[in-house]
Formats: C-alpha cells, sequence, structure tokens
C-alpha cells in the first residue's frame, strides 16, 4: 500500500517546544469560533437575513471538515514544520478575505475557506505525541488538547467583545495579525518533524482505507469519540431552546454563560492524560463515558433545575473531553509512520459524529422537547458504553 523509510533522528521535545505548539493549537482553533457571535451585526451590516448569515458558521465548520480529510494526510508525506508554516499563510489570507469581503457571498466563500485552513491544531496535536517520549504521550497530548478546548472556550468571549467595540470586521483584522505573530513564533521555535512515507497522494488517501481496515483499536476509538461528541452536540444545540421556556425564561446569553463551565473540561484534559499513562486506559475509558450516561441522567431529572443542568454540564464535559483524550492517546500508539492519517480517520469520524447528534436533537426537540433530547442522549452514550464493553469482552476472551 506504500513503502516506508527510517526518519531523521526525531528531535526532543522541549517545554518551550510543548508550550508554543499549544498555544498554537488554541488560536488557531479559535477561527473557527470567532464569527458565531457576530452573525447579527454581520446580517445588518451587509445587508443579508439572519439565517442566510447562519450559514457562515455552517460552512466555517464544513471548512474544517474538509480541511482535515484532505490536509491533515499529507502530515505523514512532507516535513510537518514546511506544511504548517504554508498552512498559516493560507490561514492569514482566508482571514483577511473574511475581513474586507464586500458582501454576504464572499464572505460565505471565505468561511468556509477559514474552516479548511484552520487545520493546523490536527498536525500539531499528532506531532505532539510523536515527539512525547511513550511513557508521557497521554500527558503531552491532553496538555495541548487543553489549550484547544480554552481556544475555543474564550474565542466567543473575546470575539463578542471585539464585535461590540470594533465591529465585525475588526476581529478577522485582528485574527489575521495574531496569525502572523504565530507564524513568527513557529518558525524559530518548532522543531522538524520528517516524514516517513514514501508514495503518491492518491496512494497516501487509498492508505486511510487500508488503516481503517487494519487497525480495530481505530476503529473502536472513532466510533466511541463519534457517539460522545454526538451527546455534546445534541446537548448545545437545543439548550437554548429549553432555556427559553416558561420555567427559566432565560437566552442566548445564559446559554454562553454555560460555555464557562466547559473550562471544567479544559482543566480536566491534562489530568486524565495523566491517568491515562498510569493505569489501564481501558478501565478509565469505561468510567468516562459512564459520567456522559449519567449526565443525561441528571438532564433527564433537570427540566426545571438550573443547578441540576450545571452539574449534568460538567459531568458531561468532562466525560466528553476524557474519553477523547484517550481515543487520542490511544491511536497514536498505534503506527508512528501514521499519525497524521490516524487522525484525519478519527477526527472526520468524530466531526460526523457531532452533526449526526446535533440534527438528532434537532429533531427530536421538535416531536418531544427536551424528554426527546435527553433520550436521544441516553441512546447514543449507552450504545458507545456497550460498544466498547464489548470490545474489552472480546479482547478478554482472546487472551
Amino acid at each position: 500500500m506504500h513503502h516506508t523509510t527510517s526518519a531523521a533522528q526525531q528531535p526532543q521535545l522541549t517545554r518551550l517546544n510543548l508550550w508554543v505548539m499549544t498555544i498554537a493549537t488554541g488560536m488557531v482553533v479559535a477561527n473557527l469560533y470567532y464569527n458565531q457571535p457576530l452573525l447579527g451585526e454581520i446580517s445588518a451590516d451587509l445587508g443579508t437575513t439572519e439565517a442566510k448569515a447562519g450559514s457562515i458558521s455552517m460552512l466555517t465548520q464544513i471548512g474544517y471538515t474538509v480541511g482535515m480529510f484532505f490536509i491533515i494526510p499529507l502530515g505523514d508525506m512532507f516535513r510537518r514544520k514546511r506544511l504548517i508554516m504554508l498552512d498559516f499563510i493560507l490561514i492569514i489570507a482566508a482571514l483577511l478575505l473574511a475581513a474586507f469581503a464586500p458582501n454576504i457571498q464572499l464572505l460565505l466563500i471565505a468561511s468556509f475557506l477559514i474552516g479548511a485552513t484552520s487545520v493546523v491544531p490536527q498536525l500539531l496535536v499528532p506531532m505532539a505525541a510523536h515527539l512525547a517520549k511513550p511513557e508521557e504521550r497521554g500527558r503531552t497530548v491532553g496538555f495541548v488538547m487543553s489549550g484547544l478546548l480554552i481556544g475555543i472556550l474564550l474565542s466567543r468571549t473575546v470575539s463578542g467583545f471585539v464585535g461590540a467595540h470594533l465591529g465585525w470586521r475588526a476581529m478577522f483584522i485582528i485574527a489575521a495579525g495574531i496569525m502572523a505573530i504565530l507564524w513568527l513564533a513557529l518558525y524559530f521555535l518548532l522543531p522538524e518533524v520528517h516524514p516517513s512515507y514514501k508514495g503518491s497522494y492518491k496512494n497516501l488517501m487509498k492508505s486511510l482505507i487500508h488503516l481503517t481496515k487494519e487497525e480495530p483499536l481505530l476503529r473502536l476509538a472513532s466510533i466511541r469519540g463519534a457517539l460522545c461528541y454526538a451527546c455534546f452536540g445534541a446537548f448545545w444545540t437545543t439548550l437554548v431552546f429549553l432555556l427559553e421556556e416558561p420555567q427559566f425564561n432565560a437566552g442566548s446569553d445564559v446559554a454562553g454563560a454555560f460555555g464557562l463551565i466547559g473550562a471544567f473540561g479544559a482543566l480536566a484534559a491534562s489530568f486524565m492524560g495523566r491517568l491515562t499513562d498510569k493505569g489501564d486506559s481501558f478501565r478509565i475509558t469505561t468510567i468516562t463515558i459512564l459520567l456522559i450516561v449519567v449526565s443525561y441522567i441528571v438532564f433527564g431529572l433537570s427540566s426545571h433545575s438550573m443547578i441540576g443542568l450545571v452539574i449534568g454540564v460538567i459531568l458531561m464535559d468532562l466525560g466528553v473531553q476524557a474519553t477523547h483524550i484517550s481515543n487520542q492517546t490511544l491511536i497514536f500508539s498505534l503506527n508512528p509512520e501514521a499519525r497524521n492519517r490516524l487522525n484525519t480517520v478519527y477526527m472526520v469520524t468524530y466531526f460526523i459524529g457531532g452533526a449526526t447528534g446535533t440534527y438528532l436533537a434537532s429533531q427530536a426537540w421538535q416531536l418531544w422537547k427536551w424528554n426527546g433530547v435527553v433520550g436521544i442522549g441516553l441512546v447514543l452514550s449507552v450504545l458507545a458504553l456497550l460498544i466498547h464493553l464489548r470490545f474489552l469482552r472480546r479482547s478478554a476472551a482472546k487472551r
């Protein structure tokens, strides 16, 4: 399927390298979410409907999925740092195109390109795993992922503030400036990783199918991740609808404040990575998936309780993020020469799961309101647990 050759001597991962990679991961992923609090201003400024402006956010996410599928595998084929440096130039161009877009049509194209190019985090996470010592891989992945989660968490807050004081275009100009500074930092501080893959791009993409067939642990991690992220998407898509109900009479501002609770997930990411290094990762993952199941039981009992919803969010966020760290640590241990392709299979499946959960929950809300959403979450989380436990039993039976 492909040929490999021994890579150049692997550089050491220093503390400074790790911090730069973590900060870059958080800053770049923020590009995907800056537009969300600005959609009202954009629709008013460009004279378009809110529904059309809403397509900006959707196209950014679609672009991200497309970028992951077509760009991330190249990390196994080309020198990693060189690929990242080139991608940063494309990110800056896409952000400036958005900042100066004269109409909604060009802004929609720019939004897709922002998503498609802002895939650097999915190059940096496998790179950190590749450079880390095997006994520290979980902790390293967890540390970089904590940067990604904090970037997602703070991006909307920063964007809302900048948009309110300087206008929506300013946010994209500032983001382009941040990317230029990061380009310089990474140019001087990011180590180079030489590829092991020698072959054509066509065969590289074909190898995604081969890896999926040949690696049962990749299939397990991908299915677990997709189902857990589906639970995550199901909750966050419909929370604002629940909060608008008479028992709460709240709106998007309160729903946004719930996002700050996600800091628990970001803080837990590094801690769960350490646990994965030290203990039985499969047993730990059983517990983290159980947290998601329990969170939806709490949600079911909390349709009239703000405190109950907060407790449920903490449990769900811990469960989803910790399972994600465990999954990534697992796949990065499988085949050192194919870490970017393994990550491509996992992350594309993961985002498909999130989109599916969002769709199912939206339909369930229309038909059965909050009870329907809770039902969807319980079915998906229990299914993830059953698939996980079945794999554990099969593995035990083979020993």
